[in-house]
């Protein structure tokens, strides 16, 4: 079956008698037993429901995943996913990442005992391994500085070592790039951003390959109970069921914005992995379809950027990303404002730098919007 039909149907096991189209919103928070030691399937809404076992089941046929979890925000997946290792565990993690990732391992997972290294190319990822090396964790796209990394590569190496893959597949979705078939292990998301695609509900989820991974998951989240709610697994399935369309406009309007940043004289640089000049597009070609709907760039100095946000009319000055309404987010205070200066800085992440989530406006009115901002 097509992705595209995928995204529309997705689970096909049926939790209703009427003939509802879409799958109907279960609130209950417990369930009755039809006799003793008997389930029906679900006991506890904690330990799953069915609103949210169709968005699991949807996202696991999408990613070719033999199961997935629902949280209830992007971080709650991932504080869950920290839950696999011990203390004295050790993973190895791009060098570019989102801020709340790198803030969830170094000011929780740390204090738990697990400990990190970071690195920014394959060469460097393998010579951080120890033996206390656990798992690989990789952005491609990086956010925000749109780096990419070949995930087959990098599948190579933790299936010498021993080691999960563990990919965040938020910025290109299983519509544009799908981990698990290039060797990752468990794939991240963000399901507040492209798959829910709206700016109206917070989740995140987890897919694994294997069963042991899951079902060690799936104890992990039943035990600390960070679950997605029946109706935000209502909404995240509904912007499912759009994710092909929008990511395909969002590509198509991003595409031409980065061509235009490209031409301003006030923009120094921009990172789009759809560009001819981006340093990894034969990687991205290799293991995506696409090139989504994000852009990073910088500007001459602080002033235009400061002035950029203040003016914007259009594109609306707000963190997140994905949805239909194009936001600019600036990542040295918002999004990685937690990283410290000094790493931030090395990284790229300075008082220059804006992101920019493209939405579904017209991309003449998004151009228009930017240059009477940048001139104004």
């Amino acid at each position: 079956m097509d992705i595209e039909t995928l995204c529309i149907h997705g689970s096909k096991k049926s939790y209703d008698t009427t003939g509802a189209i879409c799958v109907p919103i279960f609130t209950s928070a417990t369930y009755s037993h039809p006799g003793v030691g008997v389930s029906t399937g679900f006991d506890y809404s904690r330990t799953q429901n069915p609103t949210r076992e169709h968005l699991e089941n949807t996202i696991a046929a999408l990613e070719g995943g033999c199961g997935a979890v629902a949280y209830s925000s992007g971080m709650a997946a991932a504080s869950a996913l920290m839950e696999l290792f011990t203390p004295g565990d050790h993973i190895v993690a791009s060098d570019d990442l989102y801020g709340g990732s790198y803030r969830l391992f170094e000011q929780i997972s740390v204090k738990n005992g697990i400990t990190f290294s970071y690195a920014d190319s394959v060469k460097d990822l393998i010579a951080s391994i120890s033996l206390s090396t656990k798992a690989i964790f990789i952005e491609t796209p990086t956010n925000p500085m749109m780096q990419v990394v070949s995930i087959a590569a990098v599948s190579e190496i933790t299936k010498k070592h021993g080691l999960l893959l563990i990919v965040d597949n938020t910025f290109l979705t299983p519509y544009f790039q799908r981990p698990l078939s290039l060797g990752a292990d468990i794939v991240l998301h963000s399901a507040t951003k492209y798959l829910g695609g709206h700016n109206d509900a917070l989740a995140g989820l987890l897919v694994a390959k294997n069963v042991d991974v899951y079902e060690r998951l799936r104890a992990i989240t039943n035990t600390t109970g960070a679950v997605l709610s029946p109706f935000d697994s209502y909404l995240i399935t509904r912007g499912i069921k759009t994710l092909a369309v929008r990511m395909e406009r969002q590509q198509e309007t991003a595409q031409k914005l980065a061509s235009w940043l490209e031409d301003r004289e006030e923009v120094t640089r921009v990172y789009y992995v759809g560009l001819p000049n981006h340093p990894n597009l034969e990687t991205t070609l290799k293991q995506s379809s696409g090139f989504g709907g994000m852009i990073s760039f910088s500007v001459r100095n602080e002033e235009i950027a400061v002035k950029l946000l203040e003016r914007v009319k259009v594109i609306q000055y707000a963190e997140s990303l994905g949805g239909v309404e194009s936001l600019i987010t600036y990542p040295a205070l918002q999004t990685h404002g937690d990283i410290p200066e000094e790493i931030r800085i090395a990284r790229g992440i300075d008082s220059r730098l804006l992101r920019l989530s493209v939405g579904l406006e017209s991309a003449n009115d998004l151009i228009c919007d930017l240059q009477q901002a940048l001139e104004g």
